[in-house]
């Protein structure tokens, strides 16, 4: 009997192969935050670093490393890409920060810029552009073979953001190439976010590491929720349904369409948002605060007030590095309207280089238009409950209609799939068929809306709850998420959504 255990046991050990391939990049299995080969790279990492955090040098060097290896696993032979990008980032800024001369500082800055966004444009829209030319111009120019980098869109906008603050003189420059790597490469938040600014950021690289046990406790909070979001409740519902129905569309009937754009509109919050939350849970573990990047965005009353609660890092960086230099609301009404209009139409490119995101950037520029023009002229009662849900209800349901341009293949399929749903009868008898044939599917989306809307006293007071237990009783709940996730996980992991932005 201890023989068959012992063979049983050795038959559990990874063979040579397997142990190769955790540490070689597979375009299959990229490197998850929610997958178990992160969890065990991510505990030997941090023991280390637990022991030698207040070393600022080694500490430096050594999450360099592991952020590049990170990127590596995650994105292939790009790192080297991402090596390049924190290398000539820093000397173009550290260049132009020792200029006293201030043409030369915007001239050196219009460089690094111009450059940083060609790098994007050439990987992200070439292909875009090509194809346009083709329809339009009746060419027949061959699309190129171009792998888009991971995270390429985060971390080229984290370095502009650098280079334009140094030049608003609203930052100290980063003391060497070293401290500018572990600034653009931070592997918590590298590849989706948040987008972080490096006035915030730099210093607390610079500081001795003091964790506290609350702020400990938040962390676990954080991956926990995050991992909850992400695995058992937006993986589910995607592999599950949503993915099958906006595949296509006309297949199924048009409740079951509504359902997928009201499935997909809980499924990309929980997918970015649990990512978030899991990158600034583990930032904290190291000592280190991200901004916060969602809010409950489906509470809004209005599309403005959406885009203060929904990816709150890119709002906020469009508003400070866009909006403000286009103008702002410093040029009239005309020039504000545009400029709002200008600024969401470019962030609905950012996210993708297709008709459908200049499109769902053109709906929500049109509407914060339409909010703005209508604010001077009519004034809602703000504590009015029966005012703030016809507007919250409003609001949620136009971003689910641009959601589906989102999410959808292709502009054309997406305007298949909202003239499908209009043809929608009432049929109760089958849409009960419909909600018995996917119920395990429904009742997780119920699920997830009712944690998206439950009270935020609610919510802090678990959160107060969780921090408070002690050692044995977070272990307990961790170990508890843990399994959760283990059974409800597909038999593949599932990339992040943003991943590809």
């Amino acid at each position: 009997m201890l023989l068959t255990a012992l063979e049983s046991l050795l038959t559990q050990i990874p063979n040579r192969d397997e142990i190769v391939s955790w540490f070689v990049y597979d375009p299959k299995y990229p490197l998850l935050f929610s997958s178990g080969l992160f969890l065990g790279f991510f505990l030997v990492f941090y023991l280390i670093y637990i022991f030698t955090r207040n070393h600022r040098a080694f500490r430096t060097v050594y999450v360099i490393l592991f952020s590049l290896f990170y990127y590596y696993k995650a994105g292939g032979e790009f790192v080297l890409l991402l090596v390049f990008s924190a290398v000539i980032n820093y000397i173009l800024s550290e260049t132009m920060d020792l200029s006293r001369k201030q043409f030369k500082r915007k001239l050196i800055l219009t460089f690094t810029v111009l450059l940083n966004l060609s790098v994007l444009a050439y990987y992200k829209y070439t292909n875009f552009f090509i194809d346009n030319i083709n329809t339009w111009f009746g060419e027949s120019i061959p699309l190129q073979n171009i792998i888009l980098p991971i995270g390429i869109s985060f971390y080229t906008f984290q370095a502009i953001s650098y280079s334009v603050d140094l030049y608003r003189k609203q930052l100290r420059p980063a003391r060497n190439v070293f401290d500018f790597a572990f600034y653009l490469c931070f592997f918590p938040q590298l590849v989706a976010g948040p987008i972080v600014r490096a006035k915030s950021f730099l210093p607390q690289a610079l500081r001795k590491i003091n964790l506290t046990k609350q702020e400990a406790g938040f962390a676990l909070f954080l991956i926990i929720s995050g991992l909850i979001k992400k695995t058992v409740i937006s993986d589910y519902i995607s592999i599950n349904f949503v993915d099958r129905v906006f595949s296509n569309p006309l297949v199924y009937t048009p409740f079951e369409s509504l359902m997928a754009a009201y499935g997909y509109t809980l499924q990309i919050f929980c997918d970015f948002s649990g990512y978030s939350d899991m990158a600034i849970g583990i930032a904290l573990l190291m000592g280190f605060k991200l901004p916060e990047n969602f809010r409950t965005p489906y509470k809004s009353t209005s599309v403005t007030e959406f885009w203060k609660r929904w990816h709150i890092s890119l709002s906020s960086w469009l508003r400070d590095y866009l909006y403000i230099p286009l103008g702002g609301n410093r040029k009239g009404k005309f020039r504000t309207y545009l400029n709002l209009f200008l600024t969401m139409l470019i962030g609905g490119l950012w996210h993708g280089a297709a008709w459908k995101y200049i499109i769902w950037g053109a709906l929500h520029g049109g509407a914060l238009v339409v909010e703005r023009f209508f604010k001077q002229w009519i004034r809602l009662p703000e504590k009015n409950i029966l005012v703030n849900f016809i507007c919250a209800l409003l609001t949620f349901h136009f971003v689910v209609f641009c959601w589906i341009f989102f999410k959808a293949d292709s502009y054309e399929t997406a305007v298949s799939m909202i003239n499908h749903i209009s043809t929608i009868d009432y049929a109760p008898d089958e849409w009960l068929v419909i909600l018995e044939a996917y119920r395990n599917v429904f009742i997780v989306i119920l699920i997830g809306y009712a944690m998206h809307f439950t009270p935020n006293k609610v919510v802090n007071t678990i959160q107060s709850g969780f921090e408070k237990l002690p050692f044995w009783g977070k272990a307990i709940i961790v170990g508890f998420v843990f399994w959760l996730v283990y059974v409800t996980a597909s038999s593949e992991p599932q990339p992040f959504i943003y991943f590809q932005f």
